[in-house]
């Protein structure tokens, strides 16, 4: 009698169960990590971008802030790091460093003395969308800053 042989001798692993819905998910959540990743890194390459001037969006931003550098008062510090301390600190510092390049720009165009807090504050509506302006208001109104001079600014983005 002649023994038939299987060709198909390879070992195979078949995930079933528990296993193989935590290699499924395990992936789903890799992807996911690596899209949001890239979309970050994405819009800062983007940003980093030449514009016609030659110079990028950070660029700007950096140089207006060291121009400026010397015209900040502590309150000033005080005041703008109470603005973006409910930004999540890992995003704080870049936060922080678009507007004080937005006051920044704004106290070189007017040619300030120095830093206010009405330049402070023009320059945080500026540089900010508007869904963080809530967070600005509530804090101005528990400072009994008048809201009145930054009306047209919180209406108009």
């Amino acid at each position: 009698m002649a023994k038939t042989v299987d060709h198909h001798v390879g070992v195979g692993i078949v995930l079933t169960g528990w296993f193989l819905w935590f290699i499924l998910l395990w992936v789903v959540f890799l992807l996911v990590m690596m899209s949001i990743g890239g979309f970050f890194m994405f819009r800062k390459f983007l940003k980093r971008l030449p514009k016609e001037d030659g110079k990028s969006e950070l660029d700007w931003q950096e140089y207006y802030i060291e121009q400026t550098r010397h015209l900040w008062g502590e309150e000033e510090k005080a005041l703008l790091e109470e603005l973006v301390r409910p930004v999540p600190e890992l995003f704080r510092d870049v936060a922080r460093q678009k507007i004080a390049g937005k006051i920044g720009e704004l106290a070189l165009k007017e040619q300030a003395p120095r830093i206010t807090r009405d330049l402070l504050i023009r320059g945080y509506i500026i540089a900010t969308p508007k869904r963080d302006h809530k967070f600005l208001i509530r804090t101005l109104q528990a400072k009994n800053i008048d809201l009145a001079p930054y009306k047209h600014l919180l209406e108009s983005r």
